[in-house]
């Protein structure tokens, strides 16, 4: 349904089967010699991907909320659909996914398929972790229901970082949380990044900080000298918000000079899921939208992440960047996009190298622990098979350990003479000396050894095989890994 007043799109069951019924008819169009793919002009990747002149999997009508249920506090969501539309269908009822991450396109089967991160997963865990069900179309052409417990438990344990090499999702339930109005924030200044590791690890523990419970966490990294945590508590107390949809910057508003005494402030709970959309973090200072002169002309419903996204096409297209810089006599650029996770105990060692080594500032923080405990059904899996110590096999964590992502993305000068890629080479090499991992949205360079090691070894084969003998699907590392 929608409503008139809200523009709230709960969609209900029978426009979900057409859905799923014209991507059913489009996937028996494909030629059998062809690769699956989706038929998807937009992405949150920052690889390339594999061209294909064959016709696409049409997913058009499967982008939107199925329904609500505020009593069981779950939703069923079909998987293209954005968080954006996912967040105003829940947040009328006082709730919200558990873990809602930064950008408003990116949707919940990307998610779920391909990782996804927010202040909530210190507490949270990840996306995939309160998903309760889900139907995937496999590469041999059949949905079937994931869960937990039944014969496809499998699946479902297989398919958080498989980006879309085992199937894609049609309908993903999942668990909501009640919130509040109003989120209140305390921005912690650090001049020590040991101090800044140690404060994060305790209140990724106990959840807490100065006796008040902190419901979300992450960071900013300037220099080794600058550093912020910012604790979030939710409110229903009224009183002012800050708006930074507009003129004012929200990560520019962490920033002040006291270290004993914190900076407070205080956004709408939905200001303050969509605070890091407005400015694609950071990131539209490249398109000069940060300068006053500019920022006041520019359109306001252009200061969001999926327009910067159409800029970003652009410069691949046309090579507008290198053009740019040959202009003045410099050399082209290499694109350092990533998001890479390490035990927090690595956190400050991490950190104090790659502001030595990588000409990129700022960086995010985010700390993450798998969900303690997760959804009740997953649980009594877990206790019935001994739950093994890497419940999620093609990214494996370790249940307990504290982790921290790091996020950082923008470009640096390549030299003369260096392997393509020599910066990211260079920190997934860091990286896994650390105990760490990268997300595999971006270029990746490794070699099929290491990657099997780090991302499934001999467990993605089996699966593999059990959902897409036909190989129909691109396996996970001809989809993630840039070979040269």
């Amino acid at each position: 349904m929608v409503d008139s007043e809200s523009g709230i799109r709960e969609i209900g069951p029978a426009a979900h089967r057409a859905g799923v019924q014209r991507l059913l008819s489009s996937y028996r169009a494909i030629p059998p010699d062809a690769n699956v793919r989706l038929a998807k002009k937009t992405s949150n990747l920052f690889r390339a991907r594999a061209r294909s002149t064959a016709p696409g999997l049409d997913v058009s009508g499967l982008d939107a909320v199925i329904s609500v249920d505020p009593v069981a506090r779950t939703a069923d969501v079909q998987g293209m659909c954005t968080y954006e539309h996912l967040v105003d269908a829940t947040l009328p009822y006082g709730l919200a996914p558990l873990v809602v991450p930064q950008l408003k396109t990116i949707t919940l089967g990307g998610a779920v398929t391909g990782l996804g991160i927010e202040s909530t997963s210190f507490r949270s865990g990840l996306p995939h972790e309160s998903v309760l069900e889900i139907d995937i179309l496999t590469g041999s052409g059949d949905i079937v229901t994931a869960t937990p417990d039944n014969e496809h438990a499998d699946l479902f344990r297989s398919f958080p970082n498989s980006y879309g090499t085992l199937g894609y999702s049609t309908r993903i339930r999942i668990e909501l949380e009640p919130v509040e109005k109003y989120v209140a924030l305390r921005h912690l200044r650090f001049t020590d990044l040991a101090r800044l590791q140690e404060t994060m690890d305790r209140i990724a523990a106990e959840r807490s900080w100065d006796g008040i419970a902190v419901d979300y966490l992450d960071g900013v990294v300037f220099t080794t000298h600058e550093a912020y945590l910012t604790l979030g508590v939710q409110t229903d107390e009224p009183g002012p918000v800050s708006d930074y949809t507009d003129m004012d910057i929200y990560y520019r508003s962490l920033q002040h000079e006291s270290i004993n005494h914190p900076k407070t402030d205080r956004l709408t709970i939905g200001d303050y899921l969509w605070r890091w959309d407005t400015d694609w973090f950071w990131c539209s200072r490249a398109f000069g939208t940060q300068n006053p002169k500019i920022r006041r002309f520019w359109p306001k419903r252009h200061l969001r992440s999926s327009f910067y996204w159409k800029l970003i096409g652009l410069d691949q297209k046309y090579d507008i960047g290198d053009r740019l810089e040959a202009r003045k006599g410099l050399p082209p650029r290499e694109r350092v996009v990533q998001d890479i996770e390490v035990p927090i105990e690595n956190c400050g060692h991490f950190l104090r190298w790659f502001l030595d080594e990588i000409p990129i500032e700022p960086l995010w923080l985010c700390p993450l622990k798998l969900r303690e405990p997760a959804h009740p059904s997953l649980d009594a899996h877990r206790q019935s098979h001994e739950a093994a110590p890497r419940p999620w096999p093609l990214y494996p964590l370790e249940p307990g350990r504290t982790y921290v992502n790091i996020g950082f993305w923008s470009s640096v000068p390549i030299r003369p003479g260096e392997p393509v890629g020599a910066a990211n080479r260079l920190i997934e090499k860091k990286v896994a000396e650390l105990g760490g991992h990268k997300s595999l949205y971006s270029e990746s360079f490794y070699d099929e050894d290491e990657f099997a090691l780090l991302y499934g070894g001999e467990h993605y084969p089996q699966i593999k095989k059990r959902y897409d003998p036909d190989s129909r699907l691109l396996d996970l590392y001809s989809k993630a890994v840039q070979r040269k």
